[in-house]
């Protein structure tokens, strides 16, 4: 595979030169009445934004349904800007922790742990922060909404950014180094292409999940005072405490529509344009299809900006030092003096946590009260460990046969994407009703509710690793007839075995942070819960005794970093070394 991958072709390829006849067409009609009707839209809804937080605060948000696709609106627009954030985290925390083990050595464990706090942990601590920049305006609140919506994204996104980057194939790795490329050209004309595939639908994944933590996101509680922001997860909210299924209903209409129209207007074209950057030395036999991206070929003025940003990427990998060919850098070992410095570095903040750690147990706690939330703790691990156990045993077959069939999966997309952000509250009536209805055990099925939003991270990690398998790799077990447990022992497992560990990371991580809404439900004046971490956690919360929500959270987080360095970082050293494409 001796050549390069290059984030500018995909510009090129979208628009070939800036010397083409600019004579309008059709298809810039359509195109230029789509992007203005986006526009108008987008600041409409910015707009609406900056009203006066007492304004929001006197004024209840009501179930009319004719203002409905105006929250649908806004709730969009603050998914779409948390992306945004999310990707620029996603490219600087991503490429450290590929390019430096030290770095490494910390950022990972902390995305461990911080995809294992609830939202509203991160809600209790941000919300006056971002208030205090605006204070007596929307925008406060709304970023401290845009923050929490954030945290249910970044961590999937930068965990498949990683590991694409720590799987790049060692001869393409090889001449970059023989090239001499600078970071920022090995980012753009190596880095970026290969991780985009899996980043794309990692990030589709995300954009679910952060439908998923919505309700949470947007109805924000500081202090006495509630605020509701004005947006579906509101709407879901105050449809569930007052028992509406019909607006429940019509909420989730909504989500579906507009699930539907950004997966047509920006995901499907996004998928179909990432195609090019796969690595194989054979043309695919059928490739993803999208309207958009056809009508945005056609078009002649909306290829120019398309243009320009490609002249402008292409600048930005060749600016600099004139490569020079050079053998491949070995890499030295640190100094003495180097390595103990930091790992004198490690030790004093770990030891100044475990102190802090220790003096909160002696002051706040007993050994019979850590004892109990540890015995939680376990409880909570058993089901989480069998329900990703039965999740891959189910997605991963699926997700394969639907990754090698492009047709297939572009019509699975918009399914999996909406099924994978249908927030839990949405079925907590149901679920309610049934368990009760039947006299069911609540210790047993209230355990699915953890994995409902989780274990779409499985099947889309797979679908990526499925679709990313080169041609030429495809027809070589055809070839040689790989047939059955063979060929997935030979092929489709070696493939998608670091596509799988990020997502099964990601799933074991929402899980637990779902276990604080699933172990403990209501619906109306009944309540189900189930003996766990999760429902202790809830418990603490609505309590209001934050030394319980503080012990719960840090026994949560010791779990969740156990269990990944137990399991998935040895998976993840196994894939780097013995299961990329070379």
């Amino acid at each position: 595979m001796a050549f390069f991958f290059d984030v500018t072709r995909g510009a090129r390829l979208l628009s070939p030169g800036l010397g083409r006849s600019l004579r309008p067409s059709w298809a810039d009609a359509v195109a230029l009445l789509l992007l203005a009707a986006l526009a108008v839209l987008a600041v409409h809804g910015v707009m609406r934004m900056r009203v006066p937080l007492a304004v929001l605060e006197a004024r209840p948000m009501p179930l009319d349904l004719a203002r409905l696709p105006f929250y649908a609106l806004l709730t969009t627009l603050r998914m779409f800007a948390a992306l945004a954030v999310s990707l620029v985290f996603t490219f600087v925390v991503g490429t450290l922790a590929a390019r430096s083990r030290r770095a490494a050595a910390l950022i990972v464990p902390a995305l461990d742990i911080l995809q294992s706090v609830p939202v509203l942990g991160f809600l209790s601590f941000t919300v006056s922060f971002f208030m205090g920049w605006f204070p007596g305006s929307q925008l406060g609140v709304e970023c401290a909404a845009v923050f929490a919506i954030f945290t249910s994204q970044a961590w999937n996104m930068t965990f498949s950014f990683y590991q694409s980057l720590r799987t790049v194939p060692a001869d393409l790795d090889e001449v970059a180094r023989q090239f001499g490329f600078s970071r920022r050209q090995r980012f753009l004309r190596l880095d970026l292409p290969f991780a985009m595939p899996g980043l794309i639908w990692n990030t589709m994944m995300s954009m679910s999940g952060g439908w998923f933590f919505v309700v949470a996101s947007e109805a924000i509680t500081v202090g006495d005072t509630t605020v509701a922001l004005p947006g579906i997860g509101s709407w879901l909210a105050q449809a569930i405490a007052q028992e509406d299924l019909r607006a429940i209903g019509w909420a989730v209409l909504a989500m579906a529509v507009v699930i539907l129209l950004y997966d047509q207007l920006v995901f499907r074209p996004v998928v179909t344009w990432a195609d090019k950057f796969r690595v194989e030395l054979t043309a695919a036999s059928s490739r993803p299809r999208s309207w958009v991206y056809a009508l945005i070929r056609r078009t002649q003025w909306l290829r120019l900006p398309f243009a320009l940003i490609g002249r402008l990427l292409q600048w930005l990998a060749e600016v600099g030092p004139r490569p020079a060919p050079r053998a491949p850098a070995v890499e030295r070992p640190p100094g003495v003096l180097s390595r103990w410095l930091w790992r004198g570095a490690v030790a004093a903040v770990c030891g100044w946590a475990a102190w802090l750690l220790a003096d909160f147990a002696v002051t706040h706690l007993s050994v019979a009260q850590v004892g109990q939330v540890l015995w939680l703790g376990c409880l909570t691990l058993l089901r989480v460990t069998v329900l990703l156990v039965l999740a891959s045993l189910l997605w991963v077959p699926v997700g394969v046969w639907v990754g090698m069939r492009p047709a297939w999966a572009q019509r699975v997309q918009p399914v999996a994407q909406f099924l994978a952000a249908f927030p839990a509250n949405v079925l907590f009536p149901f679920a309610v009703m049934a368990i009760v209805g039947w006299h069911l055990d609540p210790e047993v099925w209230l355990s699915p509710l953890m994995v409902l939003g989780t274990q779409w991270y499985i099947l889309f990690n797979v679908i990526a690793g499925a679709s990313a398998i080169p041609a030429d790799l495809k027809e070589a077990a055809q070839v040689f007839g790989l047939r059955g447990w063979q060929r997935w022992r030979r092929l489709i497992l070696p493939a998608i075995l670091p596509f799988y560990v990020t997502g099964a990371l990601t799933a074991a991580g929402g899980s637990w942070n779902a276990s604080i809404v699933a172990e403990s439900i209501s619906w109306g004046e009944r309540h189900l819960q189930a003996t766990g971490l999760g429902a202790y956690i809830a418990q603490a919360t609505e309590q209001g005794d934050t030394v319980a929500v503080a012990l719960g959270v840090i026994v949560m987080s010791v779990f969740v970093l156990g269990f990944t360095h137990l399991l998935w970082r040895p998976l993840y050293r196994v894939a780097e070394r013995r299961f990329r494409v070379a």
